[in-house]
C-alpha cells in the first residue's frame, strides 16, 4: 500500500494538534488539514486557554486525568523552551475560591498542577464573600499565537493545509484512506450528532497589565485569566444558544462580577468582546467508525465535543485519536496485503 493519506477536518486546537500527533506517530502517512475556518476565526481563538479541567460526566475520571496530564506535560515542556513566547504559553499562579464547600475535597487534577494547596485564612481576606479556596500554579495558553505555532509546526512536518468546506465526510472517500473529524460544533450538521449542543461563551479581553494572578470562582462562571498581552474576563455558559453577537448587558454583568473579585479591574482599558460556541456533550466523542457505500469503505476517527475543557485535554485526546488512526491504517494495510494473496 502506498503512503496512507489522512485528512483531518477542522483547524481549531483539536484539529491542528490531532494532525500534529498523527504526523509524529505515523511518519509514513501523508496528512492534510481541511477547514473552512482558520485562526483567528475559530472557536479556539475565543477560548481563555487556562489548564483547569472541566469534568465530563460520561467519561471515566482516570481517562480524563490521563488526557490532562499528557496535555500539561506537553505544554509545560514548551513553556520551558525558547519557543514559549511564540507559542503563547506561560505559567500563571492564582486562586480558585468557593462561596460554599465544593462536593469533592480535592479535584482529580490537584496532583498534576503545581503546588496545589488549601488557601490560608490570611489569603482568603482578599475574597470576603468566599469561605474556602485553593491556590496553585497552572499553564495558560494564549490561543491565537498557539494556533499559529501549531500551523507552523505542521508545515515544518510536511502536513498540507487547505481552506475547504467539507459538507459530507463521504465526499473525501476517493482522495483519502482515513478521515478524522475534528469539527467541534460543526459536527451537529456534518454528522448529525444530536448529543452535541452549543454552550455560548461571551468573554472580555482587556488591557490590565497589573493583574498577574488568575482568580476563578468555584462555580466556573466568573474568572480572571491574565495572558501575555491581555486579561480574559468571563464568562457565560448559555446552553443551546447559537448567537455569536455580543450582548451589551452580558458585557456589563461579566465586568461587574470580575470587579467584585478584583476591584482594581475598574481601571481596565481597551475592552474587546468575543463570543464562541463551545461544542458540548456528556463525553468527548473519541471513536472509530466505518462509513460504507456500495461496498466501498471509509474509516473515520471522531475527536470532538470537548465543551469548555478543550485546551485542558487537547494533546491527550489528540494522542488517543492518532492511536485510533494508526489502528485504521494497520487494518487497511492488513486487508490490502490479504487482497494480494
Amino acid at each position: 500500500m502506498a503512503a496512507p493519506k489522512v485528512a483531518v477536518v477542522g483547524a481549531g486546537v483539536i484539529g491542528l494538534s490531532t494532525a500534529l500527533c498523527i504526523a509524529e506517530t505515523c511518519p509514513s502517512c501523508s496528512v492534510t488539514v481541511l477547514s473552512d475556518q482558520f485562526s483567528p476565526n475559530t472557536t479556539s481563538d475565543v477560548a481563555a486557554g487556562m489548564l483547569i479541567p472541566h469534568t465530563y460526566p460520561g467519561t471515566p475520571i482516570h481517562v480524563q486525568k490521563q488526557w490532562f496530564k499528557e496535555t500539561f506535560t506537553y505544554l509545560f515542556a514548551i513553556s520551558n523552551s525558547a519557543e514559549a513566547s511564540e507559542a503563547g504559553i506561560h505559567l500563571v499562579s492564582g486562586w480558585q475560591v468557593f462561596k460554599n464547600s465544593p462536593k469533592e475535597e480535592l479535584p482529580f487534577w490537584s496532583d498534576i498542577v503545581l503546588g496545589f494547596r488549601v488557601m490560608s485564612k490570611a489569603e482568603l481576606k482578599k475574597f470576603p464573600q468566599h469561605q474556602l479556596g485553593h491556590a496553585f500554579t497552572t499553564l495558560k495558553c494564549d490561543c491565537p499565537p498557539y494556533l499559529l505555532w501549531l500551523e507552523k509546526r505542521l508545515k515544518a512536518t510536511g502536513v498540507q493545509i487547505y481552506t475547504r468546506k467539507v459538507s459530507d465526510l463521504w465526499e473525501l472517500h476517493s482522495e483519502y484512506n482515513v478521515v478524522v473529524n475534528c469539527t467541534g460544533i460543526g459536527a451537529c450538521q456534518l454528522v448529525g450528532d444530536e448529543k452535541l449542543f452549543p454552550v455560548r461563551g461571551q468573554v472580555l479581553k482587556v488591557h490590565a497589565p497589573w493583574v498577574k494572578n488568575f482568580i476563578r470562582d468555584g462555580d466556573g462562571l466568573t474568572y480572571i485569566y491574565p495572558g501575555i498581552h491581555r486579561v480574559t474576563l468571563g464568562g457565560t455558559r448559555e446552553k443551546e444558544n447559537w448567537s455569536l453577537t455580543p450582548d451589551p448587558g452580558t458585557t456589563k454583568d461579566i465586568f461587574d462580577r470580575c470587579c467584585s473579585l478584583e476591584p482594581s479591574l475598574q481601571g481596565a482599558q481597551d475592552i474587546k468582546v468575543k463570543v464562541g460556541l463551545r461544542p458540548s456533550r456528556q463525553h468527548v466523542r473519541l471513536q472509530k467508525e466505518v462509513l460504507s457505500q456500495g461496498g466501498v469503505k471509509l474509516p473515520v476517527v471522531h475527536n470532538y465535543g470537548h465543551g469548555a475543557g478543550g485546551f485542558s485535554v487537547h494533546r491527550g485526546t489528540a494522542k488517543e485519536a492518532a492511536h485510533l488512526v494508526g489502528e485504521c491504517i494497520a487494518a487497511l494495510q492488513g486487508s490490502s496485503s490479504r487482497a494480494k494473496l
